[in-house]
């Protein structure tokens, strides 16, 4: 059986639930038996090797244990998970990849080793640090990682000249859309999505259709507070951010914090927000991740200023056509095609009768 495998699916399970925190998943294995296994709970609640060697008690002595990320050091808001795996008597432990927190990086593992017990280190480490993209990106960097997501016809339209956009991917589509949400700490989109399409931007379940216990933080980029006060985001649980230029009157202030908004003043220049600020402000609330969800303006400002880390493009075999048809991507654009942006590790998956295409910016 490989253990790390499994180790990392348990790991993906903490996805959505744990940020700012990393994801993981760990193992507790005693004569080929798995006696102990847990994910990240929580903030403040047990991480993955607490809650394995919990599970596994007093056999875990002299057992190995599986671990997807490299175990902490240091005091948080819990105590290192490392002295605890030391006390519990563990013999070996495999680490997929080493933690890019400074406080952590190497330490854990130095830590283990000078306690004798023995390590491996790389195990599909490669994947372990994907589960963790947002984790690495944000507690190296301070700001949390962007993921522009978009539906679009084969021709890459979001909707047709008359603006009508519902649906151009199918149920399964919409339903992977969902999920997205689920592990993103932010979903942002800009104030015409809001006035053109009025959506909820909210985590629905795809099993009874009602909405998920956790719903991201909304963020509406609105420069001149144009966002009408009747929008659907302002009436779904969660809560709305709206992200506003200095200008905008007493009054739009004073109705959006009347629907329950709170506001987030952003530089704004030639009426566009400062999108890096804005990434900035959102980092020193502890966001790790966030979705931009369009729309076509707002994209493409996302990634002329190169603030973009992957792409995720759910793409409809059908066509849609019209030059006055609202694009993916729109804004200024590069003016040749040697300027455009790459994309690595790209991936193609077929989905119900669409298909996804997901790669990260080559900045």
């Amino acid at each position: 059986m490989d253990y790390m495998a499994q180790a990392l699916t348990l790991a993906r399970l903490a996805l959505g639930e744990v940020s700012p925190n990393p994801a993981v998943g760990a193992l507790v294995v005693n004569n080929g038996e798995i006696i102990g296994q847990g994910y990240t709970q929580p903030p403040g609640s047990d991480h993955a090797e607490i809650v394995a060697l919990k599970q596994a008690g007093i056999r875990a002595r002299g057992s190995t244990m599986y671990v997807t990320l490299e175990p902490c050091c240091h005091f948080g808001r819990t105590p290192p998970c490392s002295r605890a795996i030391i006390e519990a008597g563990i013999r070996c432990v495999h680490i997929a990849a080493l933690d890019a927190n400074p406080e952590v990086s190497g330490r854990g593992k130095k830590e283990l080793e000078e306690a004798g017990i023995k390590l491996h280190l790389g195990e599909h480490g490669a994947e372990a640090a994907r589960i963790n993209e947002a984790y690495n990106k944000f507690i190296t960097r301070g700001i949390p990682f962007v993921t522009a997501k978009f539906a679009m016809s084969l021709d890459g339209k979001i909707a047709t000249r008359s603006g009508d956009s519902q649906w151009i991917t199918g149920e399964e589509s919409r339903k992977r859309a969902h999920q997205l949400r689920y592990v993103n700490d932010v979903v942002i989109v800009g104030v015409n999505t809001v006035i053109m399409d009025n959506p909820r931007l909210t985590v629905r379940c795809s099993s009874t259709g009602g909405t998920s216990r956790k719903q991201p933080l909304r963020v509406v980029v609105d420069s001149k507070g144009n966002t009408p006060p009747d929008a659907r985001i302002f009436s779904e649980p969660g809560r709305t951010i709206i992200a506003m230029g200095s200008r905008v009157q007493q009054r739009n202030r004073e109705i959006f914090t009347d629907v329950g908004a709170e506001l987030m003043e952003i530089p704004a220049s030639e009426g566009r927000i400062d999108l890096k600020k804005l990434l900035e402000l959102l980092g020193e609330k502890k966001v790790t991740s966030v979705m931009v969800e369009g729309g076509g303006k707002l994209l493409g400002s996302f990634f002329e200023r190169n603030l973009v880390d992957k792409v995720i493009a759910f793409i409809a075999p059908i066509i849609i056509g019209g030059q006055d048809a609202r694009t993916a991507v729109a804004g200024r654009g590069f003016e040749t095609v040697a300027e455009s942006l790459k994309l690595d590790d790209t991936d193609i998956e077929s989905i119900g009768e669409d298909f996804v295409i997901s790669g990260y910016v080559n900045n």
